[in-house]
């Protein structure tokens, strides 16, 4: 995994699980939840979304979602740093007001729960056929080295302060 790469040289005891679906939903993360709960978590990256949004599940369903996953990762450890990923749906989608209120329910939900806040994952990756896979959609190997970047970027000195204690 690339993100293991990233932490290792910071501290050799981060161990890294991925809760991942493909496909998955923010409700079927809701439902995968509590068994990574009987772990410790000192870091614990959500990014969940542009899948409810393809489906057209309602913003508030999607925002409501997410901020119970906060809620039953900080009643597990209250002193995990949350980090939410933003993902970017073109505003000229068919539904530009879904477009918008879906796009902003991640930055609101960071400054709601005092989360780190990657702003755009794909940012970089959206739209160059060298980075994606032939459905234009999901990124290719090229692109998931640009994704970990985005990622580490807000990522890195949470895992420094984390490392140190």
């Amino acid at each position: 995994m690339l993100l293991v790469e990233k932490l290792r040289p910071i501290g050799p005891n981060f161990r890294v699980i991925n809760a991942s679906a493909s496909g998955g939903t923010t409700e079927g993360g809701l439902r995968r939840l509590p068994p990574h709960l009987e772990h410790p978590i000192d870091i614990f990256i959500l990014e969940l979304g542009i899948n409810d949004a393809f489906n057209g599940i309602p913003v508030e369903q999607t925002r409501a979602n997410l901020q119970s996953i906060i809620d039953q990762v900080k009643a597990r450890d209250p002193n995990a740093s949350i980090v939410i990923v933003g993902i970017q749906i073109p505003i000229a989608a068919s539904d530009s007001e879904y477009a918008t209120a879906f796009v902003q329910v991640f930055g609101e939900l960071a400054a709601k729960n005092h989360a780190a806040l990657v702003p755009n994952l794909l940012e970089g990756v959206t739209g160059d056929p060298k980075l994606n896979l032939l459905d234009g959609i999901h990124p290719n190997a090229a692109g998931h080295k640009i994704l970990v970047e985005n990622v580490w970027r807000v990522v890195e000195p949470i895992a420094r302060e984390v490392g140190s204690k």
